[in-house]
């Protein structure tokens, strides 16, 4: 288990008139026909299409590596150097060619984006300060040799450094003898104890020898960075699950930006879609391509999966005018079920199994969390109930879950309806048995996270969320004993623990 505390790292004529006016009006009547049959590219045929790759919506991560190290002056008769085998500026030269080809490799195997700028060599403070530009996402710091002044340079105040240092695997750095708790936090400090000389930069950021554990890092940090400047249309508005603190954190602590969509506003344009031959013609189409799917059992009737649809393409028309690739939506078990004709869960789903985020219930308390294991893993969350644990088991469930949890392969289905209401289409997504998932379990606003892993043991079918997996906790799970709180928790395929633990900080 991995219990963290968020914290904020000090981290777009009438005539003539009416003649020049035709020109406008035509291409503005002949704009909006495009719209309806478009609407920014949302209802073209292929728009919905189960064959497409997954999408990644993370950012591209900019690393900025740096080679810090000093060339030693021989002294007759006087200790001249430090331990260390980079001591000129031709073993400099030779370990930036050395530090460029294992980033490389890192980047090649990354699985999302990198931008590994290259490799700045430090001796001097000046040079140093070329290594604090805002233009990289990520400080990755090479101490080979040079004083503690010369360190504590070369790290930025503001912004995530990890530090690489060598042992056996190419020139030994001065740096892995001389790096401790004075220049790095620990993870626990007694509050008496003097301030760490490089800040916030802890003995988690330091790596020896293995550029894989760089690589897990990065995708942490991804994560964070990632999470931080979301933006996310809330249809319904914002709140959080008995706290309502939670959208304020949200917004104010971790940086999410929120955009607020009326339900007034809202319903005029789905109105608008279902009445459009076109677009019904076309959720008509993606429904029976939907429903060919291999694993895929209807037990619901057809048109709410049309009406599913439907309400799809309106959320996604929502999307791309806010320039959003999140979503959430409160009061999803009333007010949207008579004005879409059907219900929101099997909407979310497809949403996310296209690579998008979205989430029901507009809830700050765990949409965050959500936002972060997305990023980090690259694959669809399942937002759900938690129940109480007990002989090592809980069981996770709700009516609006995605088919392509680990972002290649649909997950067999069942389409019912959604629980509560009887009404509309919910999936009961199959998750294999055996399949280890990861989930993080929000205390509240306070920004306190629980993380633990866990492994399905079955699908059953009780008369709860039509989502349903019994899982056995991984770990001492009478610890969670005393984390069982009547909220959502998320979970996600693999184990991706250390990420997530690492990226709360």
């Amino acid at each position: 288990m991995c219990c963290r505390s968020l914290q904020r790292r000090k981290f777009l004529g009438a005539a003539a008139g009416a003649l020049a006016a035709a020109p406008a009006a035509i291409a503005a009547s002949r704009r909006a026909a495009a719209a309806e049959s478009d609407g920014h590219g949302v209802w073209a045929p292929d728009a919905w299409n189960p064959e497409r790759g997954f999408l990644d919506v993370g950012k591209k991560l900019r690393v900025q590596p740096v080679l810090m190290y000093a060339v030693a002056q021989r002294r007759e008769a006087s200790s001249w150097k430090s331990w260390g085998g980079i001591q000129s500026e031709a073993a400099a030269v030779d370990e930036a060619r050395r530090i460029e080809a294992e980033l490389s490799r890192i980047a090649a195997q990354a699985g999302f984006p990198i931008e590994m700028l290259p490799v700045l060599k430090v001796r001097t403070a000046e040079d140093a300060a070329r290594a604090r530009a805002p233009a990289r996402d990520v400080t990755l710091l090479y101490p080979a040799t040079g004083s503690g002044g010369l360190l504590r340079s070369s790290v930025p105040e503001e912004g995530p450094a990890i530090v690489f240092v060598r042992h056996r695997s190419g020139p030994i750095y001065y740096w892995y003898e001389a790096l401790s708790t004075r220049y790095l936090a620990p993870r626990r400090r007694a509050s008496e104890a003097e301030p760490p000389l490089l800040g916030t930069t802890t003995v988690d950021d330091v790596v020896v020898d293995d550029p894989g554990e760089i690589l897990w890092r990065l995708r942490a940090l991804r994560g964070a960075l990632g999470l931080r400047g979301t933006r996310i249309v809330a249809l319904g508005g914002a709140w959080g699950k008995y706290d309502a603190e939670a959208p304020r954190f949200a917004a104010e602590e971790l940086g999410l930006d929120i955009v607020e969509v009326t339900y007034e506003s809202f319903e005029p344009r789905l109105a608008a879609a279902l009445s459009s031959e076109t677009k019904r013609a076309r959720a008509e189409a993606w429904t029976a391509q939907y429903l060919s799917l291999p694993g895929t059992d209807l037990r619901t009737e057809r048109h709410f999966v049309a009406s599913a649809f439907l309400l799809y393409g309106v959320i996604k028309e929502l999307l791309a005018e806010h320039r959003s690739q999140a979503f959430t939506i409160k009061d999803c078990m009333r007010t949207i079920l008579p004005m879409s004709r059907t219900t929101a869960c099997l909407t979310l789903g497809l949403l996310n199994d296209e690579g998008l985020l979205a989430f029901c219930e507009s809830d700050f308390v765990i949409i965050p969390a959500g936002i972060l294991l997305r990023y980090i893993t690259g694959q669809p969350v399942f937002l759900h109930n938690s129940t109480f644990p007990h002989r090592g088991i809980v069981t996770c469930a709700h009516c609006a879950a995605p088919r392509r949890m680990n972002g290649v392969r649909y997950e067999p289905v069942k389409v019912l309806t959604h629980y509560e209401s009887e009404f509309g289409a919910a999936p009961k997504v199959e998750i294999p048995e055996g399949q280890e998932v990861t989930f993080i379990d929000p205390e509240y606003a306070t920004g306190r996270w629980l993380g633990f892993r866990g492994r399905v043991a079955s699908n059953p079918f009780y008369e709860i969320c039509r989502s349903q997996q019994d899982v056995e906790i991984l770990g001492d799970w009478e610890r969670l004993l005393d984390e069982a709180r009547d909220s959502h928790w998320i979970m996600v395929y693999g184990d991706h623990l250390r990420e997530a633990g690492y990226a709360a900080r």
